[in-house]
C-alpha cells in the first residue's frame, strides 16, 4: 500500500516539475540565447525592437469594437465545436432519439447566438 502511495507521489512530483519546466523554460531559454547587444540597445533607446529593424510610426492601432465581438464569437464557437466532437462520438449507442434531441437543442441555441450577433451587426465590417 505504501509503495503505491509513494509511486503516486513521485508521479505527481514529476508532473509538477515538468509543468514548471514548461512554464519557466522559455524565459530561461530566451535569456540565455538572446544577443547581448540587443539588450543594451533596447535599454538605451527605450524602443521595442522587432526583427532587428527600427519601428516606423506608432505601434498602437485602434481596432473597432466589432473586431473584438467577432473574435469573441469565434472563440465561443471553437470551444463549442471542441465539445461537439467527443459528444457526437459517444452519443448514439443506446438512447439515439434522446441524444439527437439534446444535440439539436445545443446546436439550436448556438444558432440563436449567431442570429443575434448577425442582427447586432457583428459580422459587418464597415470602413470609416
Amino acid at each position: 500500500m505504501n509503495d503505491i502511495l509513494a509511486t503516486d507521489l513521485i508521479y505527481i512530483f514529476v508532473f509538477c516539475m515538468a509543468g514548471l519546466a514548461f512554464a519557466v523554460g522559455p524565459f530561461v531559454a530566451v535569456y540565455l540565447l538572446a544577443p547581448r547587444m540587443l539588450r543594451t540597445t533596447q535599454q538605451k533607446t527605450g524602443q521595442a525592437i522587432e526583427c532587428g529593424m527600427d519601428p516606423i510610426g506608432d505601434a498602437w492601432i485602434r481596432y473597432s469594437a466589432v473586431y473584438y465581438l467577432y473574435a469573441l464569437v469565434f472563440v465561443a464557437f471553437a470551444v463549442d465545436v471542441l465539445y461537439l466532437i467527443p459528444v457526437a462520438l459517444v452519443y448514439g449507442r443506446e438512447f439515439v432519439v434522446r441524444d439527437l434531441v439534446e444535440l439539436s437543442l445545443f446546436v439550436g441555441i448556438l444558432s440563436l447566438v449567431i442570429i443575434y450577433a448577425w442582427k447586432k451587426g457583428v459580422f459587418e465590417w464597415k470602413r470609416r
